[in-house]
């Protein structure tokens, strides 16, 4: 794993929950204390804090953090201390609840996880919320876009192994036909192929399709396609050739101008920090010249870009 945040070692669960006890006893509260242990431990030492902590106090320790700390703060914090395998499910939960859905969540998480990890997501959510994502996201999305995020969450991509070179002429073939030489774009096409095929089958189509058209294959959906599905294809093809690159473009477009969306930065941040956060920190420099350590430190304040400082783990300079 790449990622930023590793497994705390001499770990104790008691000390941790003790410590965290007193930083939020009495009259005001130790934000320091509570943000240096919760970006050092892992996600599970942190369930294990949380265990420890209802052991020793009877107390939900999620609910004193929401009483004690605020805003962007309180909600990284929060964040931080949602088991891993709920993280993704709770996301999407919120994402589809009430009025409007949240179409850039949908998009960054099902174009983003393996197929085992999306198998994971419909089934705690099956079992956190007692309903069939599938359902959920069909009843909230509508044509081509929600067509696309149905094949996506089947999670039947093909295993990656032998590239048949044939097939990935077929492909790219289908592909060309189906945009670039068609008025209008045969859009079925592009979702079977995108949403089913190996990723190493895939980065073959897409050379391939750059051969034949001239074109990368992003430019072609740029101009055949619109809207959510044009955001959701082109999430797609990011990841397949890169999921770190695809997270450090997320991240640099959450800091860049005018506002910062911290819904994203928080996001990302979280559930990034214990797989590959060190490779998107690397592609974020390379692809946009910026260190996300440079961009945390300018867009954020106070004890919210402190914890956000470490979880990034470092600069590259």
């Amino acid at each position: 794993m790449r990622g930023t945040v590793k497994a705390a070692p001499s770990f104790d669960a008691r000390a941790d929950a003790e410590a965290l006890r007193k930083a939020m006893k009495g009259m005001g509260t130790d934000e320091e204390t509570i943000l240096k242990i919760l970006t050092s431990r892992n996600n599970a030492q942190r369930q294990e804090i949380a265990s420890a902590f209802k052991t020793l106090f009877g107390r939900d320790l999620v609910d004193d953090l929401k009483s004690e700390l605020t805003g962007k703060f309180e909600t990284l914090m929060v964040s931080l201390m949602r088991p891993t395998y709920i993280f993704d499910a709770h996301a999407l939960k919120h994402a589809i609840k009430g009025a409007g859905t949240n179409e850039k969540v949908l998009t960054e998480i099902l174009a983003s996880r393996t197929p085992a990890e999306l198998r994971n997501i419909k089934q705690v959510y099956l079992k956190e919320y007692e309903a069939n994502l599938e359902d959920k996201i069909t009843g909230e999305t509508s044509g081509y876009f929600q067509r696309l995020l149905v094949v996506l969450l089947q999670a039947n991509r093909d295993p990656d192994g032998r590239v048949d070179e044939a097939l990935v002429e077929q492909d790219a073939q289908v592909l060309f036909r189906a945009g670039e030489l068609k008025w209008g774009t045969d859009e079925e096409k592009f979702i079977t192929i995108l949403g089913t095929r190996s990723v190493s089958h895939l980065r073959r189509v897409f050379d391939k399709y750059m051969t034949i058209s001239g074109f990368q294959i992003e430019e072609t959906i740029d101009r055949e396609t619109s809207g959510d599905l044009e955001k959701l294809l082109l999430a797609v093809v990011k990841c397949i050739r890169s999921v770190p690159a695809y997270f450090a473009e997320t991240l640099y477009y959450s800091m860049k101008g005018a506002g910062t969306d911290d819904d994203t930065l928080i996001r990302v941040m979280v559930s990034r920090s214990e797989i590959d956060l060190l490779d998107i920190r690397q592609q974020l420099r390379k692809n946009f010249a910026k260190s996300l350590h440079q961009m945390i430190q300018k867009d954020t304040s106070g004890d919210y870009r402190k914890a956000l400082l470490l979880l990034c783990g470092g600069d590259d300079e």
